[in-house]
């Protein structure tokens, strides 16, 4: 059974006092440990959702500025191709011009050519009617 005398009492007295002890040497140092610890962990919470939030701001330049480029060097391509077409296109009207004109030139001094061989056939054809007729006549045949 429990009897109510001075240890009773110095037993509490020392229980209150160990809580004070315990509280100002354990409870208090550990509980601020964990306070700093937890206001430490919301900083770096903070700074851990503002870099994503540069990060994704940064990777939406970039993919604005690919974007861009992208656009530029197409139409810088686009550009170079027209040009080139053009240019081709001058060159191939250029020779074009060219062969119609050395065509032309080989046609003309065909055709005078082929006159130049009419005229000596025309001129040449009573020649050769007379001494065809001479050979079938037997005999020569002067006009």
């Amino acid at each position: 059974m429990i009897s109510i005398d001075v240890t009773l009492l110095m037993h509490i007295i020392n229980m209150i006092v160990l809580m004070f002890v315990l509280n100002a040497i354990l409870y208090k140092p550990v509980l601020g440990i964990l306070e700093k610890r937890a206001r430490k962990m919301s900083s770096l919470s903070d700074e851990v959702v503002k870099f994503e939030q540069d990060a994704r701001q940064r990777q939406l330049e970039l993919d604005n500025r690919m974007r861009e480029a992208s656009s530029k060097a197409k139409q810088a391509l686009d550009g170079a191709r027209a040009q080139a077409q053009a240019i081709g296109a001058e060159k191939l009207a250029a020779i074009r011009s060219e062969s119609d004109s050395l065509k032309e030139k080989q046609l003309a001094e065909l055709r005078q050519q082929i006159e130049t061989a009419r005229k000596e056939l025309q001129e040449d054809t009573a020649a050769f009617a007379q001494a065809m007729a001479g050979k079938i006549l037997g005999r020569s045949v002067d006009a």
